[in-house]
């Protein structure tokens, strides 16, 4: 066998072929049997090492030691390039590495990092490196889609801009309140008027939980609607709430879920607050109206058929007086059916888009003829009926039939409440009515007061007079009226651009009064005389 081993049938100098001669003993020795010979490439030196096992004798190790120094140089010359080209091998892997780290490497790490900064937004990355070849075009490709990146952004942040400029004119402009949550309910967008409704004027709301500033009751409704609509189980709902602060109005909220453009994800909520005050109101004030026109047709009604069926039924019975007087008593009950219908109509129509034609009325002819009407009545019942009319009284602007109107409703009132004895005065004079300056005068005015010597009226009756159906009467337990009547007279004196104003003490008297402005020729022709009128504060 040669050094390097080799199984290789070809032969070089290394190799050593020759038949090793064991000992005459067998080579069975206690210790290893060394002998020299001589060989053509020198002397040989052979070591017999026994070998045994379990005390029993196996064989012979025979080794051969050839000390040529050609042989031993050309075993270290192989040893030494071996060593040599090893690590030749291994600096080059070494060197290889670090022309990758070099130029490969550090391109790579580049543009991952340039990649990343394009995916968080940063559209203004670029990459400067030197490189050629298929990393160079890489390169190239890459700085070229972040300049085209970077001026779509641009383009489609002018056109967001105005997007949504356009969406906050549009929600700061709408009558309703608007407010813009996301899916984790802060706040995105919110209009001037739901900070009205919701006293949110001085404060800052962007990312804001709208939960956290809604009024109590607002939050305590909407807690739950709002998180089922923010998870997608609920499209949307209407809430009427009554807010207390900072004033007390009735408001509709609606709230409804935004999607993305595959219908499928809620993307925001929209809540739409609706001020409902004045719709309840005229609701309440119709369900109202409605009730006591229900109550007051149904009670005369009811004794007209009463009266009647017991004629009808007992009329042979009754005697002349008697009869006389259940006819008597129907025929009272149709007239007060028939007033109270009428009241009904005269302020249905008042209140109504009604026109009425504005004139010069001699207010001295209407009170004389208001007058001529109730002459009778309040000598019946023993009441002084007069007037007290400043001479030349100038024409005031107005319509003739609503003045007499209003006067008939107020003398008949004052003739109802006043006993006898009494004393029940029209007056009307001219009058000057004062702006903000106590010497600053607008406007001449004609000024007309009903005065009696009745019962008055409480403080507490004053405020709720001129509502629809109240009657002082039922204070003194009597059932005459309707209790339209005052209401009828302050919208007539409204159509004229005026008040009615009472002053009244009880146990001494009452006195109503209103201003009329004064007729005046006007130089011009006007192009429509159904809407002339003079504004006068009262």
């Amino acid at each position: 066998l040669g050094i390097p081993f080799s199984e290789s049938e070809v032969q070089n100098s290394l190799m050593i072929e020759r038949r090793i001669h064991l000992p005459e003993s067998n080579g069975r020795r206690d210790l290893p049997l060394v002998r020299q010979h001589q060989t053509p490439e020198g002397i040989v030196t052979d070591v017999f090492v026994p070998i045994e096992h379990d005390g029993k004798f196996i064989g012979t190790l025979a080794i051969g030691i050839n000390p040529n120094p050609t042989v031993v140089a050309s075993s270290g010359l192989t040893r030494d390039v071996t060593i040599a080209v090893f690590v030749s091998i291994w600096v080059m892997v070494i060197l290889g590495a670090v022309f990758n780290a070099l130029q490969i490497t550090k391109p790579i790490k580049e543009l991952l990092s340039g990649v990343k900064n394009i995916a968080s937004g940063n559209f203004k990355q670029r990459i400067d490196l030197p490189l050629g070849g298929e990393l160079g075009e890489l390169i190239g490709s890459f700085n070229e889609m972040a300049e085209k990146l970077e001026i779509f952004e641009e383009q489609n942040i002018d056109e967001l801009t105005a997007e949504k400029a356009k969406l906050e004119t549009l929600i700061s402009t709408i009558a309703d309140g608007a407010v813009l949550i996301d899916n984790n309910l802060q706040i995105v967008l919110v209009n001037p008027n739901a900070r009205r409704f919701f006293g949110w004027d001085h404060l800052d709301l962007d990312g804001a939980n709208v939960l956290h500033v809604l009024p109590g009751s607002v939050s305590a409704e909407l807690t739950r609607p709002l998180y089922q609509v923010a998870a997608g189980k609920l499209d949307g709902e209407e809430f009427r709430i009554t807010l207390n602060h900072p004033a007390q109005r009735t408001v509709r909220i609606l709230i409804t879920n935004v999607l993305d453009p595959i219908k499928e994800n809620v993307r925001a909520i929209a809540m739409t607050v609706q001020d409902i005050t004045r719709e309840v109101e005229l609701n309440e004030a119709k369900s109202h109206f409605i009730s006591n026109v229900s109550h007051e047709l149904r009670t005369p009604l009811f004794n007209i058929k009463s009266f009647i069926e017991t004629l009808h039924e007992y009329g042979d019975e009754l005697t002349k007086e008697e009869r006389s007087e259940f006819l008597d008593t129907a025929n009272r009950e149709t007239d007060r059916l028939t007033r109270l219908v009428n009241d009904v109509l005269d302020l249905s129509k008042l209140e109504s888009s009604h026109t009425y034609l504005f004139d010069a009325v001699e207010l001295d002819r209407s009170i004389e003829q208001t007058l001529r009407t109730y002459q009778l009545n309040a000598k019946d019942k023993g009441i002084e009926l007069c007037q007290d009319i400043e001479p030349d009284l100038p024409s005031v602007l107005g319509n003739y039939d609503l003045i007499l109107q209003v006067l008939a409703n107020l003398v008949g009132n004052a003739l109802k409440f006043t006993k006898a004895d009494g004393k029940v005065t029209i007056r009307a004079y001219r009058a000057a009515v004062t702006g903000e300056a106590a010497d600053e005068i607008v406007s001449p005015v004609v000024r007309v007061e009903i005065v009696d010597t009745g019962i008055g009226i409480d403080p507490e009756d004053c405020a709720a007079i001129f509502d629809r159906f109240f009657r002082v009467e039922n204070r003194v337990h009597t059932l005459e009226g309707t209790g339209l009547g005052l209401s009828i007279v302050q919208n007539i004196i409204e159509k004229h651009h005026s008040q009615v104003h009472i002053t009244s003490e009880v146990g001494v008297g009452t006195t109503f009064w209103f201003d009329l402005a004064i007729y005046q020729l006007r130089p011009e022709p006007i192009e429509n005389p159904q809407l002339l009128a003079v504004n006068v504060d009262s």
